[in-house]
């Protein structure tokens, strides 16, 4: 195996707060799309210069097809960029990392 050296070169979650609160009319991936437009400004990285997204999504349940596809294109990425969702609970962004630091 050809070992290469990963960073994460910015943390951000999506936002929080209560239940029927200020983010009511927000869906989850538009809040996912928060987070990727948030990791961007504090990595200072272009949102053309993004090849890949992995998402964890813990509950994926009506949220449609390819949540990550959806979550990037409302954070403004290239069409081209690849998107892939985990699905694994409490473990999918743990996952997601897992996998990026893997391909």
């Amino acid at each position: 195996m050809n070992k290469r050296e990963v960073y994460i070169i910015a943390a951000v979650r999506t936002p929080i707060g209560s239940f029927g609160g200020k983010l009511k009319d927000f869906t989850a991936t538009q809040l996912g799309a928060f987070a990727i437009k948030g990791a961007l400004e504090k990595a200072g990285v272009k949102p053309e210069h993004v090849q890949d997204v992995l998402m964890g999504s813990v509950i994926q349940a009506n949220l449609g097809q390819a949540p990550a596809r959806q979550a990037a294109k409302f954070a403004g990425l290239l069409n081209e960029v690849n998107c892939t969702t985990v699905n694994k609970v409490c473990a999918s962004g743990m996952k997601a990392i897992s996998q990026a630091a893997q391909s």
